[in-house]
């Protein structure tokens, strides 16, 4: 599966595809696969047009540079949600203090009081009480992971219900 440098870009692209799945299965790439696999195929072009015949041969090199690329982009939407869940994080926070502090008429209030106990119970742990989550998988018995998953659940719940509630009010 060799190429040369006479071979038009749309022969070595149909000819890689495979390639490219194969490196999205191998990260485990689950979502956005078109714009992984676009991804793919700019890293191919790239690789295609450095690619120096003499220093070995052309397979090896588009694998890593395809890997590469997927990758980079994996750390930087790891960096983005991190980023977004923090914010998230703080306006919780601050809503929920506000909230607690000063009126138990507005409507988080009501959607916290109408959460299942242990959901409540993981919310004040997390911003209230300032547990970190391995504190809060040690008193739910279950992993770190595992409150991550549940935690974001939560907040996406509540961001849910605070905009349908809103927009029922609209």
């Amino acid at each position: 599966m060799e190429i040369s440098k006479n071979e038009n870009f749309e022969d070595v692209m149909e000819q890689y595809e495979p390639m490219i799945s194969a490196v999205m299965r191998k990260l485990h790439i689950y979502r956005d696969f078109d714009n992984f696999r676009q991804t793919g195929r700019f890293a191919l072009y790239q690789a295609w047009t450095r690619f120096d015949e003499t220093k070995g041969h052309f397979t090896p090199f588009a694998y890593r540079s395809i890997y590469g690329a997927m990758l980079d982009d994996l750390k930087k939407e790891s960096r983005f949600s991190e980023v977004n869940t923090s914010v998230e994080t703080e306006t919780l926070e601050n809503l929920a203090l506000n909230d607690f502090a000063e009126d138990s008429n507005s409507e988080l209030h009501e959607i916290l009081t109408a959460l299942p106990t242990n959901e409540r119970e993981l919310l004040i742990k997390l911003y209230v009480e300032n547990k970190t989550q391995a504190e809060c998988a040690t008193h739910f018995g279950i992993s770190i992971s595992g409150i991550k998953k549940r935690r974001e659940k939560l907040l996406k719940k509540l961001k849910d219900q605070l905009t349908a509630k809103r927009n029922v009010e609209i």
